[in-house]
């Protein structure tokens, strides 16, 4: 899967990136290379994430309480 991905230099030195399609999904690094497989690496986490959530509609269906 392709995702389009945004590079900023980062103030500090390096870059940090972000993953407009993934909110939250942002990951930095000192060098493009190491950017970008951090943030490959960020992605898929953040796609397991996704996967084993249970949407809220579903939880409210069941009689979860999310003050548990």
């Amino acid at each position: 899967m392709k995702l389009k991905i945004l590079i900023h230099p980062a103030e500090e030195g390096g870059f940090w990136v972000e993953v407009p399609a993934l909110p939250g999904c942002v990951s930095e690094g000192d060098t493009i290379e190491e950017t970008l497989a951090n943030v490959r690496e960020a992605a898929e986490g953040w796609f397991e994430v996704a996967a084993n959530r249970i949407p809220f509609d579903t939880q409210a269906q069941k009689g979860i309480s999310h003050n548990q």
